[in-house]
């Protein structure tokens, strides 16, 4: 590993209070609600639509769940696959899984059983977590990829009991919402009956600061999933970095976090999962971002820290303008995943009075690298500046030995206890991603005097749309399997609502009529809905480099002067 130790201007730039270094991390992921259930027992630590759970009652429940996994055979080590929409039992598997030893993989649940196998295959896990309404996908995955202990989870047990009887009301909406909730499974283990286990002792063993903790799946830019390997330091690590470049909100019950974001994403997990346990904060889950949900809470429970994407501030932003619900106290929100707009900051941070300030991260990092300081001093447009204990270069891509003149724009490389070792399984697409021990993010970028960080350009050709990542090879691939489509080219055009929309070309085959909606249908059976194509343009040929490589630049370029002059 590389011992060159490059300037840290930004430094000079950290709000008050944030300190230049951390002291190294010690103990496990487990240590963190342990911590916050012994200084703050009787708090709540989560609220579901409306119902509370303290931190006494969620160590409780851990240490129950743990003990159910470990009858049924789990073992320190073993991938364990979680299936779940953000929900109390979400953040009890993923602390039951650490507290044995075992290894967490996050699963996006609106996966289609194509993707979700494909996960599977790569992991091969013998033990799932799973939302009840993906309990028969994973039922029907092939022998080879059975599930041994299939756990199936029906979240609405853990909402307030005038709730779950408003979903049992004979009405549409409540029969719609039952049905998008819950579905009755046979041939599994019940969560309910997993977690009446006499508590595990303490005296169990606990995992290592250095062992795997959890399998973050990334698709990069090929389509093909790749686990990244993340330890109980690297998140640890992120956590306590997290909490550093906040020093105005303090832990404790003052602390509100709303998980809006799904935790089965890298942002959402560390940032709902391990930053607002290690605050002992109340955490408030939604399923999925209802803007009129977050303001009822809003009303009794204003959030202090809020991390979203820009389209739920806009969401969020238009919803209590319109109902005329304050958003004031929301001391924090950091925005991720895609460009924050300029014009959206200034009338958030107006209704919040508090700060909007734009971050930057990948899964393989834990996901957070930098951020814009919590302070008057951010730079609108910039993704701010490497946390605490961060180190970053910008060098020649083509060379990423060198380092480029300073101000010049070139490709990010980090180096951070957060930053992870490599992919699960996979030795040659990690050794394709280091240079001197240093990690290759794929971005180009500039750095200005102060130390704030540019994106000007991406190597890598993911489309970044709803803060999710999509890779445009997986989504071409799947236009050439319709029968029509001979040819595809993917890209992400510009958007005001997503930051990008998946938008493609196709060649058809030659003298058919195309009906490029069923194409987009045909493609929505095998993809999830996000990666979908929201544009379908067909064209007589796509360009294409000497050896037959689709320029996907050039046809980006063609589509904008398209879309602009329609």
């Amino acid at each position: 590993m590389s011992s060159y130790q490059p300037p840290r201007p930004w430094v000079a730039s950290y709000a008050e209070g944030v300190p230049e270094d951390l002291s190294p991390v010690t103990g496990s992921l487990v240590d963190i609600v342990a911590a916050s259930a012994r200084d703050y027992p009787d708090a709540p630590a989560l609220q579901f639509f409306g119902r509370e759970t303290t931190y006494s009652e969620l160590q409780e429940a851990i240490d129950r769940a743990a003990a159910g996994l470990r009858d049924l055979g789990v073992r320190a080590g073993d991938p364990v696959a979680i299936v779940l929409p953000n929900c109390p039992q979400h953040i009890v598997a993923f602390y039951a899984v650490l507290r044995l030893g075992a290894v967490v993989v996050e699963h996006n649940p609106l996966y289609t059983p194509r993707e979700l196998r494909k996960q599977f295959e790569d992991h091969g896990a013998k033990h799932a977590i799973v939302w009840n309404k993906v309990v028969a996908t994973v039922q029907e995955f092939p022998t080879d990829l059975a599930v041994t202990n299939l756990i199936s989870v029906d979240v609405t047990r853990a909402m307030p009991l005038l709730t779950r009887v408003a979903l049992r009301l004979p009405v549409a909406k409540a029969r719609e919402s039952r049905a998008a909730l819950t579905e009755r499974v046979r041939g599994t283990v019940t969560w309910d009956s997993l977690v009446q286990s006499t508590p595990l002792p303490a005296s169990h063993p606990k995992p290592t600061t250095d062992d795997l903790a959890i399998i973050q799946y990334t698709s990069g830019t090929t389509g093909t999933p790749k686990g990244a390997a993340l330890t109980h330091h690297n998140l640890l690590a992120n956590a306590a970095q997290s909490q550093a470049w906040v020093p105005s909100i303090h832990r404790g019950e003052g602390c509100v976090v709303y998980a809006v974001l799904p935790m089965f994403h890298a942002y959402g997990l560390t940032l709902c999962l391990t930053f607002a346990m290690s605050m002992g904060a109340r955490l408030v889950l939604f399923p999925k971002f209802d803007p009129d949900l977050v303001l009822d809470v809003m009303k009794k429970h204003p959030a202090t820290f809020l991390p979203l994407v820009p389209p739920i501030a806009d969401r969020l932003l238009s919803a209590a303008n319109a109902k005329g619900v304050s958003l004031d106290g929301i001391e924090v929100a950091i925005s991720g995943a895609m460009a924050l707009p300029h014009e959206l900051v200034v009338p958030f941070e107006a209704a919040t009075n508090g700060f909007l300030v734009e971050g930057y991260g990948l899964s393989e990092c834990s996901p957070i690298l930098m951020a814009n300081p919590v302070a008057d001093n951010r730079v609108p447009g910039t993704v701010g500046l490497p946390l605490p204990g961060t180190e970053c270069r910008v060098v020649d891509p083509e060379n990423p030995s060198v380092d480029v003149p300073a101000g010049s724009a070139g490709e990010l490389l980090v180096r951070g206890p957060q930053v992870f070792s490599g992919y699960y399984g996979k030795p040659e697409e990690t050794e394709a991603v280091f240079v001197d021990g240093w990690f290759r993010t794929g971005d180009i970028v500039t750095v200005d005097d102060a130390g704030f960080i540019r994106i000007v350009d991406r190597i890598k050709e993911l489309i970044i749309t709803g803060g999710f990542n999509v890779a445009p090879t997986e989504v071409e691939n799947a236009l050439r399997q319709h029968p029509q489509v001979v040819d595809a080219a993917v890209v992400g055009l510009p958007s005001e609502h997503s930051g990008e929309e998946v938008v493609a070309a196709i060649v058809v085959d030659g003298g058919s009529d195309v009906d490029v909606e069923a194409i987009r249908d045909y493609a929505r059976s095998i993809l999830t809905p996000y990666k979908v194509p929201r544009r379908v343009f067909v064209v007589d040929e796509l360009p294409k480099s000497l050896i037959g490589k689709v320029l996907r630049r050039q046809v980006r370029e063609k589509l904008l002067a398209l879309t602009t002059d329609s």
